[in-house]
This record gives C-alpha cells, structure tokens and sequence, in this order.
C-alpha cells in the first residue's frame, strides 16, 4: 500500500507541475504508473485527495529547507529573517509556484489555513517569543505578531507566484519583507 501511495504521489507531482491540477488527467496518471483509478480512489478517495497529498509532501520539503536556513544563521533573528525570505524566494520555484502557490489555493482554498501553516505559525510564535525574552524584539502579543509575520511572507509569496515576472516581484517582495520586519525590533537592536 505504501509502494502505491508513494506512485501515485510521485505521478501526481509530477504531472500537476507540468500540466496543471485542472488538466491533469486521472486515468493517464494511474496508467503512468501501471495502476488503475481504483487505487487513486481508494488511498487517497479523490483528485482532491491526491493533491492534498502532494501538497503535504512539498510542504513537509519547504519546512525542512526552512530549518537549514534557520538553523545556519548567526542568531535567532537573522534565522527568521532569512528564513521569511527564503519562504518568498521558493515563490519563484515552478513546481512550487504552480502547485502550492496556484493551484493549491485554487483547489484547497485559503493556504492560511493548512495544516503546514499552523506548524509554521507555532515556530514563529516560539521564535518571537524567545527573542522577546532576549530584549531584541518590543514586548508583544506573540501570537498576532506571529500571524502579521507569516501572513507577510506568504501575502508576498502569492505576489511573487502570480507575477508575470517573478525574478522583478521577488527582489522587491523580499526587500519589503525585511523591512516590516525591522519594525519588530527594539531600538538599539
């Protein structure tokens, strides 16, 4: 069974990227991968299904590429800038930018809402907090902080996903981001 799923996730990501969520055909995506429509229907119950699968596996990808960037900055702060603008920088990626940031919303409804984002949400109240209690940000209510913060960055990834030129948005996305985020820091930080 999980030989099955692991199929059916891999062909879906991978014709949802090139083809889109709205094009991509089931009947040719179980026959890609010798299986038959049964199989879709009965690990994942839908077309629907099958995309909340792969968004959990590309999002599950992003968290960890996130960690790494967090985890190598200097400091706690540097890592959730850095981090914020990786986030914003991964918009300009095409499977991603197809996948999370088109069809996923299209399909799911709001992204501020998945379950990813919540564990997003709950590492950025624990960072604001920390460096609340370090002095390095004003003393505030951490989780609409938090929620301010994420919703920047993912307002600034939608941006830069629907642009029709993503490099152009990106520099100016990013830079944006940094600077609201300045705003949390107290003076002298």
């Amino acid at each position: 069974m999980a030989e099955t799923r692991h199929k059916l996730v891999a062909a879906a990501r991978r014709v949802f990227a090139e083809q889109g969520y709205a094009a991509a055909s089931m009947d040719e995506l179980t026959a890609s991968v010798g299986l038959t429509r049964g199989a879709l229907y009965h690990n994942f119950g839908d077309k629907k299904g099958l995309l909340w699968a792969v968004i959990a596996q590309i999002d599950g990808e992003m968290a960890e590429r996130l960690r790494l960037v967090r985890e190598r900055a200097p400091n706690l702060w540097q890592g959730l800038l850095d981090e914020g603008a990786a986030y914003i920088a991964m918009a300009a990626e095409p499977e991603i930018q197809r996948i999370m940031l088109r069809d996923g919303p299209a399909v799911l409804g709001d992204p501020s809402q998945w379950p990813g984002e919540n564990a997003c949400l709950e590492i950025t109240m624990r960072t604001l907090r920390a460096l609340i209690d370090q002095g390095v940000v004003h003393a505030l209510d951490v989780e609409a902080a938090g929620r301010l913060f994420n919703g920047a960055a993912l307002s600034a990834v939608l941006w830069v996903a629907a642009s029709d030129d993503p490099a152009r948005v990106l520099d100016k996305a990013v830079g944006a981001f940094r600077q609201l985020a300045c705003g949390l820091l107290r003076d002298g930080s």
